[in-house]
């Protein structure tokens, strides 16, 4: 079973101040929060791979949320970055621009575990009381602390 998204998501991870406001500047940023990180074999690698993913269809879901993501061998074990931009961040769909971005890296091998985090951020993300919390929440722990709250609910 895939651990809880809070359990998963590390503070160091969490950037509660995006300064790109594109994309491909935001992927970059979030990316190289990884750098050094033990279950990130190669964080340009993984970068350039999200890009691609994002490339074949633009992962910025409505709401104000994107989730780049990519099953990749240049991550150990799933991974997962969190981004916060106040004036938000554009993707390549048309018009959309995303004011939090979870970034989710998976081994190729852990397929379920990739569905079921997607599936899992997508049900609590749903909640704008939920995303109004994130967006307010002061530190990368009081963000985590959000996520656990919604996931205990679940």
């Amino acid at each position: 079973m895939a651990k809880r998204i809070s359990d998963t998501l590390k503070p160091y991870l969490v950037a509660l101040h995006l300064q790109e406001s594109s994309h491909i500047g935001a992927l970059k940023e979030l990316t190289e929060q990884a750098r050094g990180q033990a279950d990130v074999l190669d964080v340009d690698g993984f970068h350039k791979e999200l890009l691609s993913r994002e490339k074949q269809e633009s992962t910025c879901l409505g709401n104000d949320i994107a989730f780049p993501h990519a099953r990749t061998d240049h991550v150990k074990n799933l991974i997962i970055l969190a981004g916060r931009s106040e004036s938000g961040v554009a993707f390549q769909a048309e018009g959309q621009r995303a004011k939090l971005i979870f970034v989710i890296g998976t081994p190729k091998r852990m397929v379920t575990d990739y569905l079921a985090t997607v599936g899992a951020l997508a049900r609590l993300l749903k909640e704008e009381s939920l995303r109004q919390k994130l967006m307010a929440a002061k530190t990368p722990e009081a963000f985590i602390a959000e996520l656990a709250e919604a996931e205990s609910r679940l």
